[in-house]
């Protein structure tokens, strides 16, 4: 189900475990601080790692940071209305949506039209906060991740937290993806009964929207919604690419 009316009636309805195996990548800042991010190969068909935390997280069930999508700076960072008005790629807004000047497709043609339809690196919250090694999943890696081919989910707590445990039927391996509810204006939501994690991929329909994973008790799917709001950010690698994702 990919259709964002469902996504919103989603919304308006929800309105410890340590991974196995876990690697880790360590990264050296230039004022000598040390940063070590953990990943865990789930044996997928493309070769993705996906990481432990969420950006801004110190353990897979902390909810980390909020950020609208193509935006490096969350809410950790400062920002404390996701609207449009307050947007960095805003070329006019209204109150409930707006046109963009940045990651335009000439199918949407809802702002001016680059034809963009992924994130650049500077542009990726997680390739900036966490280095080139890192960057958002695309919407093709989301879908891989829930394929049930591959994978399968729960509902379940870790540490107290609610949220999705995903495991690999291949190996074993495990994430934990925490309800950690969205930013939407000045307003925290549904922390604790919903969560939602941002691709690097543009809704090429609607260049207002973005593709994300949504995920609640009752249900896990891949989506779209409004790109100006504030979600999780779950970084990936890719060690070895056995078989492209189109």
């Amino acid at each position: 189900m990919k259709v964002k009316s469902i996504l919103a009636a989603l919304l308006l309805m929800v309105a410890g475990y340590q991974t196995v195996l876990a690697q880790k990548v360590v990264l050296h800042k230039t004022n000598g601080q040390t940063i070590e991010h953990e990943y865990v190969d789930l044996g997928l068909p493309s070769g993705t790692l996906w990481a432990t935390c969420n950006i801004g997280a110190n353990s897979p069930e902390e909810y980390g940071d909020y950020f609208a999508w193509g935006e490096t700076s969350g809410y950790n960072g400062g920002k404390t209305c996701f609207n449009w008005e307050t947007y960095k790629y805003t070329l006019t807004y209204h109150e409930l949506d707006g046109t963009v000047k940045k990651y335009c497709t000439k199918s949407s043609a809802s702002g001016v039209v680059d034809n963009k339809t992924e994130l650049e690196p500077e542009d990726d919250a997680a390739t900036v906060n966490w280095g080139s090694e890192w960057q958002m999943p695309s919407n093709a890696q989301l879908e891989e991740l829930v394929n049930s081919s591959y994978t399968t989910t729960s509902w379940t707590t870790l540490n107290g937290v609610s949220g999705r445990m995903i495991i690999s039927k291949s190996n074993g391996k495990r994430i934990f993806l925490p309800a950690a509810g969205f930013r939407l204006g000045i307003t925290y939501i549904a922390d604790g009964e919903y969560g939602g994690c941002w691709s690097r991929s543009l809704y090429e329909a609607n260049s207002e929207d973005s593709h994300l994973l949504f995920f609640s008790s009752s249900n896990i799917i891949t989506g779209y919604y409004y790109r100006v709001h504030g979600y999780s950010v779950r970084p990936v690698r890719v060690k070895k690419i056995r078989v492209p994702l189109r």
